[in-house]
């Protein structure tokens, strides 16, 4: 894919609003982005300043229509970072009991899982519960689809899919990074809220901090300034739009669009413990099976030049789609790259990056 760009006869870069052009990362950012076909938006925040916030790329392809600083994006497994946040704001409330079967909290619940796996089990993806992504090629979607997210259904039908069948694992033995699990949480919400998961997401997160460009992905809706997404095919060795899904399938899971302005507004709230409390921080960020907590990856001993950190990263990823939130803990460093082509790795960009910014 080094010359995928090269195909259509352009390389654009959408000059956004950039702190230090010609010092800090800015030539090491333009010039990965030339190396790896980059398209999308970066944003480096340090020390609670926001020192690098520029765009690349296009939103449209067809139209030719460039990324700005405040494109929206499909933000996809992000999303699971607001998710568990939700939960911790109900635990603190003394409404949900992290070792307690989710069948507490969803009594309709009958299948095998609904009486043995415990919500934080479903936070820390050791559920046992058999993963709802199946589809595990570009090869295999294009032949059969991704059935799953390609037919309309409520959030019942996508709950009763996720609890019916027999478990796979032993409940808290495995890590298997599951969008079933985020799915049930979400219905968890929405039933002790008495509201919809999207009600519940703007009146405790996205209103509060005044997110006024994030919300969540429906089929129906027309969202403006939304990037279109694309993804390579290595077949026929050029860019395709995503295949057609129903975004809202995703749900709880990866449902979100948002710009990278607003998630720092989020990241920066959570890290600072002004959406659940410091205690909460502590236990979403205990780095389990797999090296993750609640929602997030947690990395106790990462090394940038020779350091050890620990690191908070929450990558996404549905088709062109892809996200990425990178914090240092203790060092005020947080790295949001969103993307809508999945043409550049996220996790070496971010790595890479963060060898720039954290000294």
């Amino acid at each position: 894919m080094k010359h995928l760009f090269a195909l259509f006869g352009f390389i654009i870069i959408s000059a956004g609003h950039l702190f230090g052009q010609g010092s800090g990362p800015g030539n090491f950012i333009d010039s990965f982005v030339s190396k790896h076909n980059f398209n999308g938006t970066v944003l480096i925040e340090q020390k609670s300043a926001s020192t690098y916030h520029k765009s690349y790329g296009l939103a449209n392809m067809e139209f030719k229509v460039a990324n700005t600083n405040d494109m929206r994006y499909k933000v996809a497994s992000i999303t699971k970072m607001f998710t568990s946040t939700l939960i911790m704001q109900l635990v603190e409330k003394g409404l949900i009991d992290l070792e307690k079967p989710f069948n507490t909290y969803l009594p309709d619940c009958k299948g095998e899982a609904a009486g043995k796996v415990t919500v934080h089990q479903l936070l820390n993806h050791t559920s046992g519960i058999a993963n709802t992504d199946t589809v595990k090629s570009l090869e295999v979607a294009l032949k059969f689809g991704v059935p799953f997210y390609q037919k309309p259904r409520s959030t019942d039908e996508l709950l009763s899919i996720c609890v019916n069948g027999k478990l796979v694992n032993q409940p808290g033995k495995v890590f298997d990074y599951n969008n079933a699990d985020y799915i049930i949480l979400g219905k968890i919400i929405e039933r002790l809220c008495h509201k919809t998961y999207e009600e519940v997401l703007k009146e405790k997160i996205l209103l509060p901090l005044k997110m006024e460009n994030s919300g969540l992905l429906y089929q129906k809706d027309i969202i403006a300034n939304l990037a279109d997404t694309y993804m390579y095919r290595d077949d026929i060795k050029q860019m395709v739009p995503d295949l057609p899904v129903y975004p809202e399938n995703w749900y709880a899971a990866g449902a979100m669009y948002s710009t990278a302005t607003d998630l720092l507004k989020f990241t920066d709230a959570l890290f600072a413990g002004k959406l659940v409390k410091q205690e909460s921080l502590n236990r979403m960020f205990v780095s389990g099976l797999g090296e993750y907590g609640f929602g997030v990856w947690v990395y106790e001993n990462y090394d940038i030049n020779g350091k050890m950190y620990r690191i908070v990263k929450r990558p996404g990823l549905i088709m062109g789609a892809q996200a990425m939130m990178f914090h240092v803990l203790g060092e005020g460093t947080t790295i949001i790259i969103l993307s809508n082509t999945a043409t550049t790795s996220l996790d070496e960009f971010a790595a890479e990056l963060a060898k720039q910014v954290v000294r």
